[in-house]
């Protein structure tokens, strides 16, 4: 993982990549290089609240190193990134939590996310040394996803994460496919235990900033 940095409208952002090479696969739910195939790098870039471009897929290629990845952003301060790893999986997040939400509310109801000031937004990166099917990557998503939620509601977030984060799980292209990605499978449950750990560790930094002494919440 390498960390850059650059200036845009004034304000001086990060940049996180990850130069994974030739030979990996990746499933990712990021607006550039989203959905399952080869992919040689992620990159997690910052951008200035109420970020309002309306051409993300441009912008990221061009802070990519070319050819095939995953670009992801986040509003948050991508320098506090959390590593966590458990028996060959490791896991990177990015955590913002200004507007925490679940992900069931109530048709209509305002939604804070889309309000001028934003940093917010949970990214996470997982590694696992070992090939995967199809099936069993969207099983990993959807493992990274519950170990993420149960990692702030241990942390004491009223949500099970933002509207805004992303996901990328990344794996060798080649030997025997693992058929199983759910937590108490051999390597999502790796998984699980690595990015719950880079999660909690991310919400409680969060936390520790954002909390004046007298408060007892997060601020929403």
């Amino acid at each position: 993982m390498r960390l850059t940095y650059r200036t845009e409208e004034g304000t001086r952002l990060g940049a996180l990549l990850w130069e994974f090479g030739p030979g990996w696969r990746m499933i990712s739910s990021a607006v550039l290089g989203g959905g399952i195939g080869e992919r040689a790098w992620v990159l997690n870039a910052q951008v200035v609240a109420g970020y309002a471009r309306m051409d993300p897929i441009e912008h990221l290629t061009s802070l990519g190193p070319g050819g095939a990845g995953v670009g992801m952003m986040t509003a948050a301060s991508v320098d506090r990134c959390v590593q966590a790893s458990d028996g060959g999986v490791d896991a990177w997040a990015t955590v913002g939590l200004r507007v925490p939400t679940w992900a069931a509310a109530p048709e209509g109801a305002p939604d804070p996310e889309l309000a001028p000031v934003r940093v917010g937004t949970v990214n996470i990166v997982t590694a696992l040394p070992v090939a995967m099917t199809d099936a069993a990557l969207v099983n990993l998503v959807m493992t990274v996803t519950e170990a993420k939620t149960q990692a702030l509601v241990e942390t004491g977030y009223a949500g099970t994460g933002t509207a805004s984060d992303a996901v990328c799980v990344a794996v060798p292209a080649d030997g025997t496919p693992e058929l199983f990605g759910g937590p108490r499978s051999e390597w999502g449950a790796r998984a699980a235990r690595a990015v719950h750990a880079a999660v909690r560790r991310g919400a409680e930094a969060w936390r520790t900033r954002h909390l004046s002494p007298s408060e007892d919440e997060p601020r929403p």
